[in-house]
């Protein structure tokens, strides 16, 4: 069965808006992080975080990253803790950078 956009899986339709605006991660990370301290919170981010890396393509940031792909699909999946050396490895490798304002 063939879906469409209307009835699609909410990460597919995520992923697809990523790939054909780069520039929407900065805000969709950027929420993501805004709401990391809310409960689920931090599963959201790296929801996101992921989301991002898939449509880069999965390997291809793993492989800037200097991350095994395996160990990167781990570290952004739903039981993922990733150290704060793989995180900012994988934004790093994303193209993103984190700041802080007030």
């Amino acid at each position: 069965m063939k879906l469409n956009k209307s009835n699609r899986p909410h990460d597919e339709a995520v992923i697809e808006m990523l790939k054909d605006d780069p520039d929407f991660a900065n805000e969709y990370l950027g929420v993501a992080l805004e709401e990391a301290h809310h409960s689920g919170g931090q599963q959201a981010l790296l929801s996101a975080l992921r989301h991002i890396a898939e449509a880069q393509g999965m390997s291809a940031v793993a492989e800037r990253a200097g991350i095994p792909r395996e160990s990167l699909y781990r570290a952004l999946g739903p039981r993922g803790n990733p150290t704060i050396k793989t995180l900012l490895a994988v934004l790093d490798a994303s193209g993103l950078h984190l700041s802080v304002a007030r």
